[in-house]
């Protein structure tokens, strides 16, 4: 911890301190007592003291029943109160590195870099407003911390934030400092865990909260910055309409595996959408009454509200303000099913069209710095946001739309559309399309699940459903299910050229996937369906649970490349929607790097990717935290299509090609063809308990029982992270890397690392995780839970562990993991002491419910839910 910037060791300090004093308030002086001793047996175990080690076990094993939950409850809050600490450090201005900040300075920089490789500034505003950006919010299980609880995190980071502002001697740092006490209490005497699992509806709500809170003031901070930054290098500013970021959401529209989203649930969804919409931009029509007073306005104006020639914005703004109100009751009624009356705004052009009027107005006025204050902002949010604040993604899988048509064909005896082949299914298709007549009888009474599809596209046709971006179909296969769903869209009546987007996520479809939108984009019908335009989907979480982390990346990356030259020949405008987790094991990362270790030219169209649960909390919770994350997309994706890396070297991507090859057979050989795996894995894991956790509205299954390809890539990695062994992100990675090495090939990997990003950041990412695994703890799950007959599996799978760092090493050429990542490095050693514990406890909490299930006490249950939560604090990004 001495390592850490001072200030941040302070804050972090003052936290605990704060948080002890709360506990021995609320459990007495023994049991504070007890955590701080735990917490010294920790830190000095953790530096290699054995003895202490033993002691620290033997402690945790004698604690009274009724100091379990507070012991955990304590070190819990502790590592989220660390996390706060870091996070908003990592955005302050009196960070001990702000002045050297690359985040900070990256798009500056990156201006520097274009004009000396000769871009010129003049055109870069049009570049950036047509980055075509789009970050999708999901709401994967992995975000354990309930919404009540991340409103007071929230507040503890303003007030951290309002402390950075004052000197040390400022008298209102006392009161600060008890407000983030009186913060501290609250969050102790709040339940952690959530007692009912939240609905999708609830999922909706909270990334609405998201947009209030934060993005709804980052987006236009993020746009002046860039203003400002391109007029500081003799550019011009971004142009009204720009939006190069925007937002959309899967949370109440992705019915993949969740039964609990519904048509009803998407279209409740899409109107709460319209109702906060308003709701916000209400407030900043009200904050811009006040400011507009003034009397001088240009001719257009007047003729447009001719009937307060004194105040004309006020005039302008007052109109808008009603249509507003409007929309807040019409969408209301419209959520309740109620008849509504009124003059709801449903288009963006509606909200844009006044704003901009008034701002050209003061510009002709003179008035450049009132239009280009909370007005520009105002304007900056409609380009942004519109009137459905985030437009929602459905997602569904490709063989529930084979169903309905399986059922249509037999209702009319046109045979077993199940059985048919490809071109059959296809030609069938493109007649249906071709055809004037309704697809969908009118009396048929079908079976649930067809049912629940075509009131799913029946939404989209109503108002409601120019809200919807898109529709995902998973498990794409074939272009027989990308027609399938442009078909049953057109019967329904949904707007024309509506995208369908195919989701491409195991390892075999990823290699097809070129070749089968080649043959999509080979039919004349879907050419002009799609209007040369196309977004594909590439799968990161399946791919990698399929194949392994080392040929899933692999595959994702010459899925793109192909994907690209095949659009390029194609005359396709290609937009690729890349579905990434937290973890490295599902696609995680640093997001400027990703980008950048992309093929060449995969950009060139746009980019969408995923940002989910706990990872949206971390990059997009607070403003500045958001704005900054914000302009590493804008500045990453302008990089990538105007200075893009070189292709790699021809033996380069052969050596890759061997490394899948290796990697994916090895993984196999082990998840699949092992057969004590499944036991093991089920024995050292808590993933059997998981369940018992209220974490998300998706099942954590696809469908009941089954082995590993039945469980869902999220609660499969979150598993692995709990007791640390991290397995999916390096296993088959191992032995591909080692038998390369063996071959005397390691010189050839140390210059893929030096000189290619895409190698880079694999084995980077690859260094991340495996410094966050640890077999000492993954070898006490072991001993405590799992059958003496599959523990010598577990010793296998820690010596490949031990292999892969030694590895990863040889090829970075570092003497220590994150030896070039020290804030890292630190960030996890002020963690470990609070982090073990949980684990051991853990353990230990998993051994009694196993034993003796009949009496586990509630305590333990809910001490067991507690280890859960502060792991996953502890780990940051767990699933």
């Amino acid at each position: 911890m001495s390592e850490l910037d001072p200030l941040l060791r302070d804050k972090v300090k003052m936290l605990g301190k704060m948080l002890g004093n709360t506990i021995q308030a609320s459990q007495g002086r023994e049991v504070l007592d007890s955590i701080e001793s735990i917490r010294k047996q920790a830190k000095r175990a953790r530096g290699g003291d054995s003895d202490e080690r033993e002691q620290l076990l033997t402690t945790l094993k004698n604690l009274p029943e009724e100091t379990l939950l507070p012991v955990v409850r304590g070190f819990n809050q502790f590592l989220n109160l660390a996390n706060i600490a870091d996070q908003q450090h990592g955005s302050s201005w009196r960070r001990a590195e702000a002045l050297q900040s690359g985040l900070d300075t990256m798009f500056p920089d990156l201006l520097e870099r274009l004009d000396t490789a000769g871009v010129a500034v003049d055109g870069l505003s049009e570049r950036i407003a047509s980055l075509n950006i789009e970050l999708v919010l999901t709401a994967h299980p992995t975000e354990i911390t309930r919404r009540t609880l991340i409103q007071k995190y929230d507040a503890i980071t303003r007030l951290l934030q309002q402390r950075d502002d004052l000197h040390d001697e400022h008298p209102l740092l006392g009161e600060l400092d008890q407000r983030l006490a009186r913060l501290i209490e609250e969050i102790w005497h709040t339940n952690e865990i959530r007692k009912t699992r939240p609905t999708a509806v609830d999922e909706a709500r909270w990334g609405f909260a998201v947009v209030e809170n934060s993005l709804w003031a980052a987006v236009p901070q993020m746009m002046r910055d860039l203003d400002q930054q391109l007029l500081a290098r003799g550019g011009s500013v971004l142009p009204l309409d720009a939006a190069p970021v925007r937002f959309a959401s899967w949370m109440g529209g992705d019915r993949d595996g969740n039964p609990n989203v519904t048509a009803q649930v998407t279209r409740e969804v899409l109107y709460l959408a319209r109702w906060m919409a308003a709701d916000l931009y209400l407030r900043d029509i009200d904050t811009l009454g006040n400011q507009l007073s003034m009397a001088a306005a240009s001719a257009e104006l007047r003729r447009a509200y001719p009937n307060d020639p004194d105040e004309p914005y006020r005039a302008c703004l007052h109109a808008l303000r009603s249509r507003l109100v409007d929309t807040k009751q019409w969408a209301n009624g419209c959520i309740k099913q109620q008849e509504t009356s009124g003059n709801p705004l449903t288009r963006d052009d509606e909200l844009l069209e006044p704003l901009t009027l008034c701002y050209r107005s003061l510009l002709e006025q003179g008035m450049e710095t009132i239009a280009d204050g909370q007005l520009l902002d105002t304007i900056r949010r409609v380009a942004c946001f519109g009137v459905s604040l985030v437009r929602l993604d459905v997602r569904q899988e490709s063989s529930r739309h084979a169903g309905v048509m399986q059922e249509i064909c037999l209702y009319y005896g046109w045979g077993d559309y199940l059985s048919w082949t490809e071109d059959e299914k296809q030609t069938f298709l493109l007649r249906e399309l071709a055809s004037r007549r309704p697809l969908v009888p009118k009396h048929w009474q079908p079976s649930a699940e067809v049912r629940e599809v075509l009131e799913t596209v029946a939404v989209l046709a109503t108002e409601a459903g120019d809200g919807v971006s898109c529709y995902i179909i998973s498990m794409a296969s074939e272009p027989s299910d990308i027609l399938a769903v442009a078909l049953l869209l057109q019967d329904a009546g949904v707007r024309e050229h509506f995208p369908v987007v195919p989701l491409f996520e195991t390892l075999g479809d990823l290699q097809q996937a070129s070749l089968r939108m080649s043959k999509l984009w080979a039919v004349d019908w879907y050419r002009s369906y799609c209007e040369q335009r196309q977004q594909v989907m590439i799968g990161y979480s399946d791919s990698s649970k399929d194949a392994g982390q080392l040929a899933a990346v692999w595959a994702q990356y010459q899925a793109q490349e192909a994907l690209t030259r095949t659009a390029s020949d194609a005359g396709i405008s290609l937009t690729l929607f890349h579905g990434r987790g937290g973890t490295v094991g599902r696609g995680g990362g640093p997001a400027h790097r990703a980008i950048l270790a992309q093929p060449p030219g995969s950009v060139a169209g746009g980019l969408r990717v995923t940002e989910q649960g706990e990872m949206i909390r971390f990059k997009f919770g607070q403003p500045d935290v958001a704005r900054r994350n914000l302009k590493i997309y804008v500045s990453a994706v302008l990089e990538a299509n105007l200075l893009p890396p070189e292709p790699a070297r021809i033996e380069w991507r052969e050596q890759m090609t061997r490394l899948a090859e290796r990697g994916v057979a090895s993984y196999r050989a082990m998840v699949r063809d092992t057969p004590e795996f499944v036991r093991y894995f089920r024995s050292a894991t808590p993933e059997p308990e998981l369940g018992k956790l209220a974490l998300g509205s998706r099942p954590a299954r696809r469908k009941a029982g089954g082995g590993i390809e039945t469980l869902r890539a999220i609660p499969w990695i979150f598993a692995w992270t709990q007791m640390r062994l991290m397995l999916p992100a390096w296993l088959g990675s191992d032995e591909a890397l080692d038998d390369c090495q063996q071959q005397g090939d390691l010189p050839v990997l140390q210059q893929m690392y030096q000189d290619w990003p895409f190698f880079r950041t694999y084995i980077d990412m690859l260094e991340m995780v495996v410094s966050k695994a640890d077999a000492a703890i993954a070898q006490y799950y072991e001993a405590r839970l799992v059958e003496p007959e599959l523990q010598l599996l577990g010793s296998q799978l820690r010596q490949r562990l031990d292999k892969v760092k030694t590895l990863v090493l040889a090829i970075n050429r570092q003497q220590a993991l994150l030896d070039s990542h020290p804030i890292l490095r630190d960030s996890m050693a002020v963690r470990d002491p609070y982090t073990d514990p949980l684990h051991y406890l853990q353990a230990e909490l998993l051994y009694r419910e196993r034993q003796h299930p009949e009496i586990v006490s509630q305590l333990v249950e809910q001490a067991l839910m507690v280890t859960m939560a502060g792991i996953a604090a502890g780990m940051r990004n767990t699933g």
